[in-house]
């Protein structure tokens, strides 16, 4: 008989660790939640423009905004409160503020550390699975380019990159190799699956794994490690890039270890977005399968492409499925079935 995919309610789901920030790993929860309850997601603190940026200069928190995006995307509270949540002031002193930066800028106030505040707002809203702070320390991005540029501050990554005209050629974090949150550590050892998200490779990716104890813990672990590959390369950070490009750097930022699978968009984008895109610098990303695999990281092609507002994004149903299905295929397969038994053997990598 053939062979089928073993199905598990979500209660009872892998125990999966996503990493990132930005609105790549926001995508990649609403996706997984479906599949899973078992969720850790672990966030960069970095970011230091926006709305996020005030906060942190002037109440000296960490960064809010990415973990907000998360909270909201695993949240299972009334609709009401997610719009609360994501709701931005137009107008006044507020003008550009959220209310859900505001509501962990109160509670961080309140409570003892940043990561305390961020756990008492998931129980507020209900959410499935875990939104942890990577770090509780407060750090700054120092990019070096391939000319030995250098520049300081997550918002200055991308001009300074177009005034350099050349590639970054390492992500640094100030102060050096600040302490994890042994929470995230702790998922990161108990994972079965660990999905690096899509997102700013330098400034949403990158940055997780220069904490320390991250990078280690993943290429230690005997998880399946996969990364969610970007769709389009990004104006300022990776003009140019194809895809083992971008495997490359990450593996220069912790080992080969780091990775086994490379999860690779194969739905075509139409022509009038990619000229949209050409027009501010970026391009579909090339897929060069080969020189992945040369660095032992398998790339599997998927169409995974959805346009939202003009906008090339993954889709998080999408995403999470072959996900699931790639956790599915590679860790418990049903090989036989008959009349008196059902037998599960377990997929060596």
């Amino acid at each position: 008989m053939e062979p089928y995919l073993y199905q598990v309610s979500p209660e009872r789901g892998p125990r999966v660790v996503a990493i990132g920030g930005g609105t790549g790993l926001s995508t990649l929860l609403r996706g997984l939640k479906m599949y899973t309850r078992n969720i850790t997601a672990i966030v960069t603190v970095a970011d230091d423009g926006g709305g996020s940026g005030i906060l942190r200069q002037d109440l000296g928190m960490l960064p809010p905004g990415d973990i907000r995006n998360c909270l909201v995307a695993l949240a299972n509270a009334e609709p009401l409160m997610s719009q609360l949540m994501q709701y931005r002031f137009s107008d006044g002193t507020l003008a550009g503020q959220s209310f859900g930066n505001l509501f962990l800028a109160a509670l961080n106030g309140i409570l003892p550390s940043f990561d305390a505040a961020v756990e008492s707002l998931s129980q507020v809203l209900a959410i499935t699975g875990r939104v942890l702070p990577v770090t509780n320390e407060d750090i700054a991005l120092e990019a070096e380019f391939e000319n030995g540029a250098r520049v300081i501050g997550e918002t200055q990554i991308a001009q300074c990159k177009q005034e350099q005209n050349c590639r970054i050629r390492r992500i640094h974090l100030l102060p050096n190799a600040p302490k994890a949150l042994p929470a995230a550590l702790e998922a990161i050892r108990d994972a079965e699956m660990i999905v690096l998200a899509p997102g700013s490779l330098y400034t949403s990716i990158i940055p997780n794994l220069l904490v320390e104890g991250i990078a280690e813990e993943i290429c230690a672990s005997s998880a399946l490690k996969v990364y969610a590959c970007n769709i389009m390369t990004q104006e300022g950070e990776t003009e140019g890039y194809t895809v083992s490009d971008h495997v490359k750097a990450l593996l220069d930022h912790a080992d080969s270890r780091l990775l086994d699978v490379c999860l690779v968009n194969s739905a075509p984008i139409s022509w009038n977005i990619v000229r949209r895109y050409a027009e501010k610098g970026a391009e579909i990303l090339l897929c060069d399968q080969d020189a992945c695999e040369r660095m032992g990281v398998e790339v599997i092609n998927r169409p995974l492409a959805t346009v939202e507002n003009g906008l090339v994004r993954h889709n998080p149903g999408h995403l999470a499925r072959e996900l699931i299905e790639l956790h599915l295929q590679r860790n418990i397969r049903v090989v036989e079935r008959s009349p008196r038994s059902i037998t599960k053997n377990r997929v060596e990598r």
